[in-house]
């Protein structure tokens, strides 16, 4: 996967870890990124709440086929806070509810925010798989995975390292 040397990452467009935000001021950064040749957008359904996939969904809408998208699941909040659902189940709802908010009809892209304990890596990247196997996802990615848990994830799927145009050069 080959995108920009430069990507933008969408978390503080939506109120979230950093106070309050501008929807008009992320779209337009979004766009003026864009006009730049920023390739890689990357959100998460947890940044805002599920609405910073919606805000970067409105700002893609016509430009889609310039961008690679990514987004993320597994971190949720609950009645009882914070928690990471890696599970199967949760990983297919998730996906489904991130096309819709973004308006696509695949993700690039689909990151596992950060490994469940409760869940074998093997569970949640095998049900990435399935997703990539029916179109709705192009590329798995880990975050937050270590050496050892990328290896037994890869074992299931091929697992994405996205690649700078930049790097495709070399100095001499």
């Amino acid at each position: 996967l080959t995108v920009s040397a430069q990507g933008l990452g969408c978390m503080s467009m939506t109120d979230f870890a950093y106070g309050p935000a501008d929807a008009d001021e992320a779209t337009a950064t979004l766009h003026r990124a864009l006009d730049l040749g920023v390739t890689f957008i990357d959100t998460a359904d947890i940044y805002g709440l599920t609405e910073n996939e919606r805000l970067v969904g409105r700002a893609l809408a016509g430009r889609r086929d310039e961008v690679v998208l990514a987004t993320k699941f597994a971190n949720r909040v609950g009645a009882a806070g914070a928690y990471v659902d890696g599970s199967p189940e949760w990983c297919r709802e998730a996906c489904d509810a991130s096309l819709e908010r973004l308006g696509v009809d695949h993700i690039d892209l689909y990151y596992l925010h950060r490994p469940d304990t409760n869940v074998p890596i093997e569970e949640s990247v095998g049900a990435m798989k399935e997703l990539m196997d029916a179109g709705k996802i192009r590329h798995i990615g880990l975050s937050e995975a270590s050496a050892a848990t990328i290896r037994r994830a890869a074992a299931v799927a091929p697992i994405t390292a996205l690649q700078s145009e930049w790097s495709l050069f070399t100095r001499g």
